[in-house]
């Protein structure tokens, strides 16, 4: 079966090995990175901020710059226990999103004239999201497979998911065009945690308490780090509960509480 026919008529397996290679991640990623250098077309007038808002997109743009870099650092660690060839595969193809996210949102804070950006999103960086970073790797130093899945690739990308889809409808039209490509990358990042882990907890259900414990570690982090996030993109207080809730709604997709 090749990309260009239908997946979804395959066998399971040949399924699952075809929307995990290197082909049909390069072919989803090609359509949108085409023609945009650095995540938006070169053309994109630069918009005129106030301090203010200056100010206030740097600071956010920092903060992603911290979830990206515990992503790539907690994708690249996870391919050296990943249960077979298919995870570590989409797990290389997830680092080199990661990377780029870096990279692009690197670059946008230099454009905003950031002059040292590594200094300044260390300066900048959200404490509980530096917390949760920790978390995140102790679990892939421990290679401990189902928490490390679930810590990033559905607590961590979930959370990127839904915060970058409200800054994108708000902001303006370079770093909104960025952030729909992240969007894009980040969709496939969940169904692949979503997926692995729904079989994982069908098959050992007893496997679901090791993370409902994780979950309730990890939410309060998340959920304060929403509420700052929301302050700092100049969300008004009555629509601030709408990220935690989309974010709730995302990870009660597999079956836990809140």
């Amino acid at each position: 079966m090749s990309v260009s026919g239908d997946p979804h008529g395959a066998d399971p397996q040949e399924f699952l090995d075809e929307v995990h290679s290197f082909e049909f991640w390069f072919q989803a990623v090609e359509g949108y990175l085409h023609g945009h250098p650095y995540g938006h077309q070169p053309q994109q007038t630069e918009p005129a901020l106030d301090p203010a808002e200056r100010e206030a997109l740097i600071t956010t743009l920092c903060n992603y710059c911290v979830g990206e870099t515990a992503a790539l650092e907690g994708a690249s660690g996870m391919i050296s226990f990943a249960p077979n060839r298919r995870h570590k595969i989409f797990l290389a193809t997830q680092v080199a999103d990661e990377a780029r996210h870096v990279e692009v949102l690197v670059r946008r804070l230099t454009d905003l004239g950031v002059a040292d950006p590594e200094q300044e999103i260390q300066r900048r960086a959200n404490h509980r999201l530096l917390t949760f970073r920790n978390r995140l790797l102790k679990f892939v130093y421990s290679r401990d497979w189902e928490a490390a899945l679930f810590a990033q690739n559905v607590i961590l990308e979930c959370m990127e998911f839904t915060v970058f889809q409200a800054h994108a409808r708000r902001s303006d039209p370079v770093t909104s065009e960025i952030l729909e490509g992240l969007i894009k990358d980040e969709r496939r990042h969940v169904g692949f945690g979503e997926n692995e882990l729904g079989r994982q907890l069908k098959a050992t259900p007893i496997k679901r308490a090791h993370l409902q414990h994780i979950r309730t570690e990890l939410d309060p982090l998340i959920l304060h780090s929403f509420e700052e996030l929301s302050i700092d993109l100049g969300m008004p207080a009555s629509q601030r509960p709408e990220l935690g809730r989309a974010y709730l709604a995302a990870v009660g997709r597999l079956g836990f509480g809140a």
